[in-house]
C-alpha cells in the first residue's frame, strides 16, 4: 500500500480566484479607452471649431452629442446586459464603437477643401456615444459577478479611476494629433484602443461559476454589515427600486461641481486669477490625479468600514462646504484679482477631489442593491443620472455667467452637492431578526 493522496481534478473552463484581476483590466481597460473618447475629443474643441468651420454655438451642440448619446443608451444596454449577458454586451459595444470612429475616420474629417457639415460631425459622435454607452454597465456587472462583497468597493473604485486615466491620456495625446496628423489619425487611434481592449474581453471577460453565490453572499453580508439593501434583493426590476433610484439620482446630483470643474475650470483660473498655462495644468492635473488616488482608497475604506451610505452622504455634506467657500472668496475677492490665484487653485483641487471621490463607492452600492444578476440595470439608471449632467451641466454654466458671474456658479454647484444628501438613503439600520431572516432566505 502506498501513501495515500488525493488528486484534484480540475473542472476545463476553471479559472482561478485570481482571474478576477484579469477580469478587472479588462473593465478598467474598456472604460478607460472609451473615457479617451468621451473626455478626450473635447480637449481637441480649438481645432475641432477651425477644422470644422464651427461657431462656438455649433461647437457646443457638437461636443455635447457624446455626452447626450451615452445618457439615452446606458438604461437600453443595462437592460440588455442583464439579459445577454456582459461578456456579450461589451464585445458588442467595444467593437461597435470602434466601428463607429473608424467610420468618422474614414468618412467625416476635412480634406483638402472638403469640410464635413457640423450636422454630419454631430451624428457620428451622437452615434459614438450611443454605442459606447454599453461599456459602463457591462464592465461593472462582470467585476461585481467576480469579485465578493469585502472587496467590491476597492474593485469598482478601480474601475472608475479608468474614467479619468482614460481622460488624461485622450487629452494628452488626441490634441496632438488632431494638430499635426488631423482628425484622422485621433479617431483611428481611439478606435484601435476600442478594437484591441474587445480581444482582451473575448480571452478573459467570461461568467464566473460562483455568479449566484456572490449574488447571495451579497445579500447576506450587506444585511450583517448594513453596507447595502439589509434585505436580500427582490426579484423586480431595479427601475421600480426607489433605493436603487436615489443612489442615482443623488449620484446625479452631486455629479453637477464635479463637471463643473472639468469643464470650465481652466476658463475660471484663466479669467478669475490669470493664471498661466502652467498653473492650469498643474491644477487640473492635480484634481484628475487626487480624484483617482481618493477613489481607490475610498473604495478600500469603505470595504472595511461597511459604511457606503454614510460615506457617500459625507462627500455630499463636503463639497457642499467647499463649493460654497469657493462662491464665497471668489465673490469676496472680485474678478481678476490675481494675488488670489493660489488660493482659487487649491479650493479648485479640494473641491474637484471631494466631488470626484465618491464614484467607485456609488456604483457598487448601486449594484450591491439591485443583486449581481440586475446590476447592469442599476448601473445604467446611474449612469443615466451621470450622463445627463454632464449634458446639461456645460449648457448651465454660461447662462449662470452671464447672470451673476462665478460666484453664482460655484454657489449653484455647492447647492446641487447639498441636494443629494436628501436624496442618498439613509445608513440602513439592521436589526437581529432582520438578520436572521436574512440567513433563513438564503
Amino acid at each position: 500500500m502506498g501513501n495515500d493522496s488525493i488528486a484534484v481534478v480540475r473542472v476545463p473552463g476553471e479559472r482561478t480566484a485570481s482571474h478576477r484581476w484579469k477580469v478587472l483590466g479588462v473593465g478598467f481597460a474598456a472604460n478607460a479607452s472609451f473615457s479617451a473618447a468621451f473626455s478626450g475629443i473635447p480637449t481637441t474643441a480649438v481645432f475641432l471649431r477651425s477644422g470644422y468651420h464651427l461657431g462656438n454655438d455649433g461647437l457646443g451642440l457638437v461636443l455635447g452629442m457624446l455626452g447626450l448619446g451615452i445618457a439615452v443608451s446606458e438604461l437600453p444596454w443595462g437592460l440588455l446586459t442583464d439579459r445577454w449577458g456582459d461578456r456579450r454586451v461589451l464585445l458588442l459595444g467595444l467593437l461597435s464603437t470602434a466601428a463607429a470612429l473608424a467610420a468618422l475616420a474614414l468618412f467625416v474629417v476635412p480634406s483638402g477643401g472638403h469640410v464635413p457639415g457640423m450636422a454630419t460631425l454631430a451624428l457620428g459622435l451622437l452615434l459614438v456615444g450611443l454605442l459606447g454607452g454599453s461599456v459602463n454597465g457591462s464592465s461593472g456587472r462582470a467585476v461585481m459577478a467576480w469579485f465578493r462583497e469585502g472587496e467590491r468597493g476597492l474593485a469598482m473604485s478601480i474601475r472608475q479611476t479608468a474614467v479619468p486615466a482614460g481622460g488624461g491620456l485622450g487629452a494628452l495625446i488626441l490634441p496632438a494629433l488632431a494638430s499635426r496628423f488631423g482628425f484622422a489619425s485621433a479617431y483611428t487611434v481611439l478606435a484601435l484602443a476600442c478594437a484591441i481592449t474587445a480581444v482582451f474581453a473575448w480571452w478573459w471577460l467570461h461568467e464566473p461559476s460562483h455568479a449566484e453565490g456572490n449574488s447571495v453572499g451579497t445579500a447576506r453580508n450587506a444585511a450583517v454589515a448594513g453596507t447595502g439593501a439589509g434585505v436580500v434583493p427582490a426579484k423586480v426590476s431595479p427601475l421600480h427600486d426607489i433605493g436603487i433610484w436615489r443612489v442615482a439620482l443623488g449620484a446625479g446630483a452631486l455629479c453637477v461641481p464635479q463637471i463643473a470643474i472639468v469643464t470650465f475650470g481652466t476658463v475660471f483660473l484663466h479669467d478669475f486669477g490669470r493664471a498661466g498655462v502652467l498653473a492650469i495644468s498643474l491644477t487640473m492635473a492635480a484634481v484628475q490625479t487626487g480624484a483617482a488616488i481618493a477613489r481607490v482608497w475610498s473604495g478600500a475604506w469603505t470595504d472595511r468600514r461597511g459604511n457606503r451610505r454614510a460615506y457617500m452622504r459625507a462627500c455630499s455634506v463636503l463639497t457642499a462646504v467647499l463649493f460654497a467657500s469657493l462662491a464665497l472668496v471668489t465673490g469676496l475677492a472680485g474678478m481678476h484679482h490675481t494675488a488670489m490665484t493660489a488660493v482659487v487653485a487649491l479650493m479648485i483641487v479640494l473641491g474637484g477631489i471631494s466631488a470626484s471621490a465618491w464614484h467607485g463607492v456609488a456604483f457598487t452600492e448601486l449594484a450591491t442593491l439591485a443583486g449581481t444578476s440586475r446590476a447592469g440595470t442599476a448601473l445604467a439608471m446611474g449612469n443615466t443620472c451621470v450622463f445627463l449632467t454632464l449634458f446639461l451641466t456645460p449648457l448651465a454654466i454660461p447662462q449662470l455667467l452671464s447672470v451673476g458671474s462665478w460666484p453664482m456658479v460655484w454657489a449653484v454647484a455647492s447647492v446641487c452637492a447639498l441636494i443629494a444628501l436628501p436624496v442618498f438613503p439613509r445608513v440602513a439600520r439592521v436589526s437581529k431578526l432582520t438578520v436572521a431572516r436574512v440567513c433563513d432566505a438564503t
